[in-house]
């Protein structure tokens, strides 16, 4: 691990880490560390499996008037597509 140093920290800054600290029940130090760590760590990447199945969940499922809609055939007839050439 490496040490750090930060110098010129106002009173104020150092004043609200301490109080910060205490509210997480951590030293100023650890705090420091835990701030720097949150600050830098990428955010956790979403899978495309869990991506996937929270797309097919119960709470997300369409309903049979969606399902008709979206999956439902066309029934009217079309011409077909003639190309001039």
């Amino acid at each position: 691990m490496r040490n750090v140093t930060i110098r010129n920290l106002s009173d104020e800054v150092h004043r609200a880490i301490r109080q910060r600290a205490a509210g997480n029940e951590r030293s100023v130090e650890a705090e420091m560390r835990a701030i720097l760590t949150e600050a830098v760590k990428p955010p956790e990447r979403v899978k495309l499996g869990t991506l996937l199945t929270g797309a097919v969940s119960d709470e997300n499922r369409l309903t049979e008037d969606e399902r008709a809609v979206y999956f439902g055939r066309d029934t009217i007839p079309h011409e077909p597509t003639v190309l001039d050439r």
